[in-house]
Parts: C-alpha cells; sequence; structure tokens
C-alpha cells in the first residue's frame, strides 16, 4: 500500500472577509487592499478539499462563504508532504510568512 500523502494549500478569499472583525483581529498587519486567504492542511489533493469546502463538508466558514479560487502559486512546492505532523507545521509556517507580507490569513 502507498504511504499516505498530505498537502498543503491556499484558498485565496473575497476582500468581503476584511470587513468582519474576528478576521480582522487575527491580522494586525494586513494591508488593506492586499490579498485574503485561507490556508489549510489535509490528505485530500487540493482542488478536492476546495470542493469540499465551498459544499460545506469539513469547511472552514471563511472558505465556505467567501472562497473565490486555488492559489498553487503559494502552495504547490510543499506537496505532496509525507506526514501529518509535517503538513501542520508547513501550514503554520506558510500561514504565518503570508500575514508577515500583509496578507488577510485565516487557518487552524
Amino acid at each position: 500500500m502507498a504511504a499516505k500523502k498530505y498537502y498543503v494549500y491556499v484558498i485565496e478569499l473575497s476582500q468581503e472577509v476584511a470587513s468582519i472583525r474576528k478576521f480582522r483581529d487575527r491580522n494586525p498587519h494586513y494591508i488593506k487592499g492586499n490579498t485574503c486567504v485561507y490556508v489549510g492542511q489535509s490528505s485530500r489533493k487540493p482542488a478536492l478539499r476546495m470542493d469540499q469546502h465551498k459544499e460545506g463538508y469539513k469547511s472552514n466558514k471563511y472558505a465556505k462563504k467567501f472562497g473565490l479560487t486555488l492559489r498553487p502559486d503559494l502552495f504547490e512546492k510543499y506537496n505532496p508532504i509525507p506526514t501529518r505532523k509535517d503538513a501542520e507545521n508547513i501550514e503554520a509556517m506558510l500561514a504565518t510568512q503570508l500575514q508577515k507580507q500583509g496578507l488577510g490569513v485565516w487557518y487552524n
């Protein structure tokens, strides 16, 4: 049996999400007008995971309501990832990196 693989993914969110206080509070360095994204990790491939968020299956509320498109330019180089722990670490690192660039970022 092939070893399970994990993936990180980034979903671009509508700018409307920046009007939500909870989102803004989590992004003190957000530069108004910059891209907003949701960063996640999963054992499912990014395109399938995006579809699941939009359908409401194990979805993040911001990804479901405001999700526009996948941003492979921001995550492709990390995939596939050998373990869930590595995927979780990369998810946090990537989210922090994007926040430092002034993007609005949500991740779990």
